[in-house]
């Protein structure tokens, strides 16, 4: 494997070979999307904060014992990573009703989930990422029993981790999305990354629907105030981090 190769580019991201097979340079782009790609756009900015937000996250994840693909940091929209096998699904962990939720259950938005609810969509843009029952992702084979039993469990140690570590930067944690990998070992670890792009963050000291959102909705629903609201949310995190 050549070094600084692309080996492959999505939405969010291009991923590029290192010297080492085992390593891989994840980089951040500004580039956004909403609706399955259907909405493009730029957030200036986006790629520096949401790896730089994401490697405090990882290092914090991984100091409380959540195994994951981060190793550092090289520049603020670079981060290199342990390469994985990604496995297939996207997984959801809602905490209160918000965007699809709301939509295919006609609960009302911000109803409070009585149990954090952890979700499988297929991670397939052709088939627009569908919401999977666990019969139907056993059929496909995109994961071992073993694999989804632990993906549950590290998906609600997440989202326990997440929920308090919000709260301090004055953020409710909506809900958001986890991708994991498996790696040369057979690993299970944490990968993707953990920011405003792929968690739907609500300001605790604002009320009103529109003003409080401080994620990727601002983009979705063309709220404006989009790179200020990314900003905010890297500004508390530090600030949490360094107190």
């Amino acid at each position: 494997m050549t070094a600084n190769q692309k080996l492959y580019e999505g939405k969010a991201k291009i991923i590029y070979t290192t010297d080492d097979p085992e390593i891989l340079l994840a980089d951040f782009k500004d580039d956004a999307t909403a609706f399955n790609a259907q909405k493009r756009g730029t957030i200036q900015g986006k790629g520096s904060i949401n790896c730089t937000i994401s490697s405090k996250l990882f290092q914090q994840l991984a100091i409380h014992g959540i195994k994951n693909h981060f190793l550092n940091s090289p520049a603020p929209n670079q981060m290199l990573v342990r390469a994985v096998k990604i496995v297939p699904l996207e997984v959801v962990v809602r905490n209160i009703a918000a965007g699809s939720l709301c939509q295919q259950t006609g609960l009302q938005l911000g109803t409070i989930l009585e149990n954090p609810l952890v979700e499988f969509y297929y991670k397939d843009d052709n088939l627009g990422d569908p919401l999977l029952t666990r019969d139907r992702l056993r059929l496909l084979k995109l994961a071992t029993e073993e694999q989804v039993e632990s993906i549950i469990n590290l998906a609600l140690q997440i989202n326990n981790f997440l929920q308090d570590f919000w709260k301090k930067c004055g953020i409710t944690l909506v809900d958001f999305k986890l991708e994991f990998g498996v790696d040369s070992q057979q690993q299970l670890l944490l990968a993707d990354e953990i920011s405003p792009d792929t968690c739907r963050l609500w300001d605790m000291a604002e009320s009103d629907p529109n003003q409080r959102v401080m994620d990727k909705d601002r983009f979705r629903r063309d709220l404006g105030n989009v790179e200020n609201a990314y900003q905010a949310v890297l500004q508390r995190v530090l600030e949490v981090l360094e107190s």
